[in-house]
């Protein structure tokens, strides 16, 4: 674009005419560094394999293959090499107002050990013929999935299958749910406190409540459902298989001081959880559990 052997204009004017800044003329980029490409290479094949992996994750992958780096320089190379994790882009917890509605016992109290407290949820996946619903029940100190199961109907009766699976692990303290007409149910409820598992329920408009179930939502739609195509239930059904294995088995956890939830769940630790799981009421960011709202157990039945 700029001749510099033109006699009737100056390199300085055709910079000026072109918009261009002149110093970018004698500007010689530098050869990559020979570690930066073969450790480039390293957070490619680890991408390809996890895409839903950030640079935190792949710093500790790498670790774990003998490459001692810092998450600084794994991000500094993501950034230059346009490598990013991938990011997500019908309502199912209708609430029968002629159910009853119990408190939310879990802001005040502090989770030391595994089965202190379990978090129920549902949600729904798009398939081609319609939708499908999946339940899960995840222990909040250590996010293990102990049980799920996977439904064309949003019965209350799949939820409670999922439960006595579950029950074949352990039985926890408290069970955490939403609103949902599923949980608020006479099924579910006498189901509960025939085991003597006491009923624990998310205040409305409270999204954080039950924030630990919705995480693991999100990671299983982007890190699996999202990434494939799935014809046929019994395809969904093994893929889900597959990805709470991996979840449960395999999966570095930040909150959990980047262990796995099998690890922490079966460890029979009593120590207490980093401040950053706000487990506890001391350590929760205000308004946390509220999303700015007032609690009010106010029409909410006793827990005895």
């Amino acid at each position: 674009m700029i001749d510099e052997s033109l006699t009737e204009l100056s390199v300085r004017r055709q910079c000026e005419l072109l918009g261009v800044n002149r110093s970018s003329l004698y500007y010689v980029s530098q050869r990559p560094a020979i570690e930066d490409i073969t450790l480039l290479n390293e957070i490619r094949d680890i991408w390809e394999r996890y895409p839903f992996y950030g640079y935190r994750r792949i710093s500790k992958e790498l670790q774990a293959n003998g490459y001692p780096v810092n998450r600084k320089r794994v991000r500094r190379l993501m950034v230059e090499s346009g490598i990013q994790a991938i990011y997500p882009g019908p309502n199912t917890s209708k609430r029968n107002k002629l159910h009853a509605i119990h408190p939310y016992l879990l802001s005040q109290l502090s989770i030391v050990h595994s089965n202190q407290a379990w978090m129920v949820d549902i949600t729904y996946l798009r398939m081609p013929q319609g939708f499908m619903y999946l339940v899960a029940l995840i222990d909040v100190y250590s996010r293990y999935i102990v049980s799920w199961s996977l439904s064309n109907t949003l019965e209350t009766t799949f939820c409670v299958d999922a439960l006595k699976m579950a029950l074949r692990v352990s039985k926890p303290h408290i069970i955490n749910s939403d609103q949902g007409c599923q949980f608020t149910s006479d099924e579910w409820i006498h189901f509960l406190r025939d085991q003597e598992i006491k009923v624990s329920m998310t205040g409305k408009g409270r999204c954080h409540d039950n924030i630990y179930i919705e995480r693991f939502w999100r990671s299983f739609k982007r890190e699996e459902f999202y990434l494939n195509d799935y014809a046929e239930v019994k395809e969904l059904k093994k893929a889900i298989e597959a990805y709470v294995e991996f979840y449960n088995q395999r999966r570095w956890h930040q909150s959990l001081d980047y262990k796995t939830p099998a690890e922490v769940y079966f460890s029979g630790t009593k120590e207490k959880k980093p401040m950053d799981m706000w487990t506890s009421a001391s350590h929760q960011p205000a308004p946390f559990g509220t999303c700015g709202q007032a609690m009010d157990n106010a029409g909410a039945l006793p827990t005895a």
